[in-house]
């Protein structure tokens, strides 16, 4: 009784830590968003919203220049049963030298990206022991950073902006040693997940290798298996009035918030129940091996294409390779639109 009392424990504890990342952030952005406007015109508390604001204007710069990461963050328990709910892995093909800076583009997005948040925003697999003298940067929507105790938070993380301002000074004006990790697909990828799928949405996202020239920063392929299968998307028959309600809402939703909606569903609380919980798949990223990029300064499109093909190359071969050891069957192929 003891074992499984020690069992359901350890259960329990990896899905709060999983159901604590969604409302975290929501309460952390919610009271500033919500008491800052308060503080100013009904509190006698108006001058802790000024100081905030204050600070914000002080600090702007700051999350596109490095941010503050904290290595207490980075380790912090929690990250660790939330690596063993699914669980993730970082699997490592090939060595970084710290001699030189490096864009990991990840893929697919999937619905969250649980991948790249564990593997490379925490200490959870062990990143500073798999690659090290690398310092992992991982790029996200700028506008996170607008919200005062929110932007703390996921600088903590060494998260940063995904602008091209912020990703060029961490390649090209902190030394080296410094790997930015972009999810290439953006959140427009997230509606073409589906467990099974391996639909990637690549063919014109051409940026980060021209970043790549730009900064002579080396390109990293990555690819998370299993991130498409920890969440069902609902994507309803073209034609029924279902869908065209479906995409009303999310064109609504992209032109007010610049993020595409998915509806997807996962676990509840209870296994084989209904809910919005993750599903305990497997997610393992896999790195791939770096490909050498020269700096120009600017680069031609015949030469961006030259690379943006080289790295599809790179990332085909890389997915062939892992496949079948990560769960996909030797027929499943890579498909980039």
């Amino acid at each position: 009784m003891a074992f499984f009392s020690r069992l359901d424990l350890q259960e329990g504890l990896q899905t709060l830590s999983v159901l604590q990342w969604i409302p975290v952030y929501v309460f952390l952005g919610a009271i500033p968003i919500l008491l800052i406007p308060y503080f100013l015109l009904f509190s006698k508390f108006w001058s802790l919203a000024v100081l905030s604001l204050a600070w914000l204007a002080y600090d702007w710069n700051t999350h596109s220049q490095g941010g503050r990461r904290s290595a207490w963050v980075r380790n912090w328990t929690l990250w660790t049963y939330f690596r063993n709910y699914f669980p993730v892995k970082l699997v490592k093909t090939h060595d970084l030298s710290p001699k030189h800076n490096y864009i990991i583009a990840n893929h697919p997005h999937g619905v969250l990206s649980f991948g790249v948040f564990i593997n490379f925003a925490t200490e959870a697999t062990g990143i500073a022991r798999i690659f090290p003298s690398i310092t992992p940067f991982v790029g996200t929507l700028e506008g996170i950073f607008w919200i005062p105790i929110v932007r703390e938070y996921v600088m903590s993380m060494g998260v940063c902006p995904v602008s091209r301002s912020a990703l060029k000074y961490l390649l090209t004006q902190k030394g080296s040693g410094n790997a930015v990790v972009i999810v290439v697909g953006g959140a427009a990828e997230a509606l073409l997940c589906q467990p099974g799928a391996s639909t990637l949405l690549l063919k014109q996202r051409q940026g980060f290798v021209k970043l790549a020239l730009k900064t002579g920063a080396y390109l990293v392929p990555s690819y998370s298996f299993g991130e498409n299968e920890v969440f069902n998307q609902v994507t309803f028959p073209e034609g029924t009035w279902l869908r065209l309600l479906q995409k009303a809402f999310q064109d609504t939703f992209k032109k007010i918030v610049g993020l595409n909606f998915c509806t997807f569903h996962g676990r509840g609380l209870t296994h084989g129940s209904w809910g919005f919980l993750p599903f305990n798949r497997p997610i393992t990223t896999v790195v791939g091996e770096p490909l050498p990029i020269p700096r120009i300064k600017r680069p031609d499109q015949k030469t961006v294409d030259k690379y943006h093909a080289l790295y599809i190359n790179a990332l085909r071969k890389l997915f062939d390779q892992h496949k079948v050891e990560y769960g996909l069957p030797e027929t499943q192929e890579l498909t980039i639109i």
